[in-house]
Formats: structure tokens, sequence, C-alpha cells
């Protein structure tokens, strides 16, 4: 499976024949070359996928697809703690999540 994420361009430069960016994903900052989307401008949205600019996007359809990738990662740890909890049950525990032994 494959998965770009939305980032805000916060800053451009040109590295000889490559247009790089900036591209803020949530307070995480990271490199990502705009070859791709060489219209692309500072405080445009854009989905990286590996390091790729692959396209733009608004920033109502960003905030959109970011809400619902955090609701993944919830639901996932929520999944995660689950687990847990019925393994405590499975090994004749009450299944509480409880802090591990000193």
């Amino acid at each position: 499976m494959c998965l770009g994420i939305p980032g805000k361009v916060v800053e451009i430069n040109d590295e000889g024949d490559l247009r790089m960016a900036r591209v803020d994903f949530g307070g995480v900052r990271k490199e990502a070359c705009l070859a791709y989307v060489p219209e692309a401008q500072v405080g445009d949205y854009v989905i990286v996928h590996v390091g790729f600019a692959i396209s733009q996007l608004d920033e109502e359809e960003a905030q959109r697809t970011l809400e619902l990738l955090r609701m993944i990662d919830a639901e996932g740890v929520a999944a995660e703690l689950g687990a847990i909890a019925d393994e405590g049950t499975e090994a004749g525990g009450s299944g509480a999540l409880r802090d591990p032994p000193p």
C-alpha cells in the first residue's frame, strides 16, 4: 500500500535543476522535491509520497485528509490497547491495563 501525506509548503529553494521545498506535516518538517508540481508556492498544500510532492490540494481538503489520518491512528491505538487488555484476560488476569511491575 502506498500513502501520500498532505503537507504545507513553508519554504522553497532551488538546488541545481531540482526545485525543492521544506514541507510542514503538522509540526514535522521534511524536504520534498517539487519536480511534479512546479507551480507549487509557499503556503500551498501538496501530497508528498516518498519525498516527492505528487499533487496539490486546497487547505480544506488537506485538513479533511489529516483528520482522517488522525482518526485512523487513534483507532489503531485503541485496537492495540484492546488486544493488550484481551491478552491479560486470557492469561487469567482482569484485563485491566496496569503499570508494569517495578
